[in-house]
């Protein structure tokens, strides 16, 4: 009995280093220029967006609180950690997210509609991602690139439900379904 529980925790262990490895590999890409990271804003309580919420207005929406600033700072600093000082910084109008993007500290942010939440104008769903696919697919090569959103954005484009504070490393060129090369929690 003793035998079999250590085999299976060797058989728990193997997969580590591979998925370290890949980790790794999208962090380089990223780097490089071969990916983007697409990261769902950080910590802001409540769900959704109040139908009163004005783009302009931060008083009408839900906002960062303590803890999704410090998730912010500690993304910008994971980033500098992998090497990634300077980057191409775009973000949702929705001030939770044009928050995030700006705590990160890695570049100058820069509104793009197509980030915005379509959470009340679901209608718009469809639209809105082949908007969002053709403003990623026209950015031309250089610095890593950086695109912060809401989870129904990153839902429709990627088929994942990312928690707040939580990023993708997609592949480029972008693709039909994106290639998922890493998921980072915050």
């Amino acid at each position: 009995m003793h035998i079999v529980i250590m085999r299976l925790l060797l058989l728990l262990l193997l997969p580590l280093p591979a998925a370290a490895s890949t980790d790794s590999e999208a962090w380089q890409a990223l780097q490089e220029g071969k990916a983007m990271l697409l990261m769902r804003h950080t910590h802001a309580p409540g769900s959704g967006v109040s139908s009163g919420a004005v783009l302009h207005r931060c008083d009408t929406q839900r906002n960062l609180d303590e803890q999704g600033r410090q998730e912010a700072i500690a993304w910008g600093n994971r980033l500098k950690e992998h090497g990634i000082n300077q980057a191409r910084v775009f973000s949702s109008q929705f001030c939770r997210a044009q928050d995030t993007a700006r705590l990160l500290d890695i570049g100058k942010v820069k509104p793009v509609p197509a980030l915005n939440s379509f959470f009340l104008t679901r209608e718009r769903r469809s639209l809105q991602a082949e908007q969002l696919k053709r403003f990623i697919t026209g950015l031309e090569p250089g610095r890593p690139v950086i695109l912060i959103s809401h989870q129904v954005n990153i839902s429709v484009l990627t088929g994942r439900f990312p928690a707040a504070g939580e990023a993708l490393i997609l592949a480029f060129p972008l693709e039909n379904r994106p290639k998922v090369l890493a998921s980072i929690r915050p």
